[in-house]
């Protein structure tokens, strides 16, 4: 019988590895040309005096890391309680099928729970339907009648400089 996969916080010195999965990530959503950032941002974010972003990472045998989970912290209005966003959640695909996503998806509901925290969420593409058939697995509720909205690069900064 093999362990179940073990997931942990990710370190500092990890960094250099989840940027390279970040990387392997952006090439299998078809964005690599949005990443800008770096391994030393990542650095930066998730190890500052207080940060806003937190990175688990699950392991396989010989503590090889196989894949992460990025989330932070929101807040729902409505219900007067934190939830929890996934920014990321990725698993090398060699990896995929051997319950890694599922651990990390279990980790950090797991932390929802023992916070209280109202709600966890988290995007998926419309064309990713292996992603979709996992999240509908694991009860995820799709919220089709919900549209992420977004600003950036030239457009945030427009509105931004409208306000003043």
């Amino acid at each position: 019988m093999s362990l179940p996969p073990l997931v942990r916080a990710a370190r500092e010195e990890d960094c250099a590895l989840i940027f390279e999965m970040v990387r392997e990530l952006a090439d299998y959503e078809r964005l690599t040309a949005d990443v800008v950032g770096d391994a030393d941002m990542l650095r930066d974010a998730l190890f500052a005096d207080t940060p806003r972003v937190f990175c688990d990472l699950a392991e396989g045998a010989g503590d090889h890391v196989v894949g992460f989970a990025m989330w932070f912290y929101t807040f729902s209005t409505f219900r007067g309680r934190h939830g929890v966003y996934v920014e990321d959640i990725f698993v090398r695909p060699k990896y995929r099928g051997h319950g890694f996503g599922r651990a990390l998806l279990a980790h950090v509901a797991r932390r929802c729970v023992a916070e209280n925290c109202a709600r966890l969420e988290w995007s998926v593409l419309d064309w990713n339907e292996p992603a979709i058939g996992f999240y509908r697995a694991q009860g995820a509720q799709m919220l089709d009648d919900w549209t992420m909205c977004r600003l950036s690069g030239e457009s945030l900064w427009r509105v931004a400089d409208k306000a003043r």
